[in-house]
């Protein structure tokens, strides 16, 4: 008897250790993430903010996300409308303006709130996606996009840390360099002078034409030259 009642409470443990683990693995993967997870440097972007609902008894009504301005600023951040949802845009002046299209850009934006309206939060097993363009994207190898996310029970999950081991990882937007333009090809038959070519057969039509013409010529002057005198 003591050993069936070991061997239920060693498998009773068991199970609850790998449900945990099980657990957690879906909680880790259903993170706040920025799609695409890359883009060009200089260049624009359109940006999706993907956010999961990981709970099973409340829904997101709040998705803040900060823009760094301090090293990675950007000149022109729009937003999309979300249908249901309000959307609250924060700026922070520049200690160095941007240079934008021949002209300086003295505030960009810092942070971006969007808000559920009554029936619009996400709700438990689904997603939402806020989507932003924004550009020049600043020549650094990566955007740190800090996220919170707010429940409707009060929660707010703070997506922050970075790192591969993070807990609660931050959104990060890997930047990489523009490719370089191509060598425009050096074409050699464009070059060549047939112009040149066709002038100068020009010129020797024209030359031979003329000793024909001087030839005629000499040839009437003799003939008349031989004329009996009337």
């Amino acid at each position: 008897m003591r050993t069936r009642t070991g061997v239920r409470v060693l498998l009773a443990v068991t199970i609850g250790a790998l449900s945990t683990v099980v657990a957690g693995v879906g909680t880790a993967s259903a993170h706040v993430t920025v799609n695409p997870k890359e883009a060009t440097q200089g260049g624009y972007a359109k940006l999706a903010f993907r956010v999961p609902n990981e709970k099973d008894n409340a829904s997101t009504t709040k998705l803040e996300v900060v823009i760094p301005t301090d090293k990675t600023p950007i000149a022109s951040v729009s937003t999309r409308p979300v249908p249901g949802w309000t959307v609250t845009v924060e700026k922070t002046k520049l200690a160095t303006p941007l240079k934008m299209h021949d002209s300086e850009v003295t505030e960009v934006v810092s942070k971006i709130t969007w808000t559920a309206a009554e029936g619009s939060a996400v709700a438990p097993g689904t997603f939402q996606e806020f989507e932003v363009s924004a550009g020049p994207l600043p020549e650094v190898d990566q955007i740190v996009f800090k996220a919170l996310q707010t429940y409707s029970d009060g929660d707010v999950v703070r997506w922050i840390d970075e790192g591969a081991e993070a807990d609660k990882p931050a959104p990060i937007l890997k930047l990489t360099k523009a490719a370089a333009a191509a060598p425009t090809p050096v074409n050699v038959a464009a070059q060549t002078p047939a112009d040149d070519d066709d002038s100068g057969l020009g010129l020797t039509f024209g030359i031979a034409g003329l000793i024909a013409g001087v030839a005629a010529l000499v040839v009437a002057l003799l003939a008349y030259r031989r004329r009996p005198a009337a």
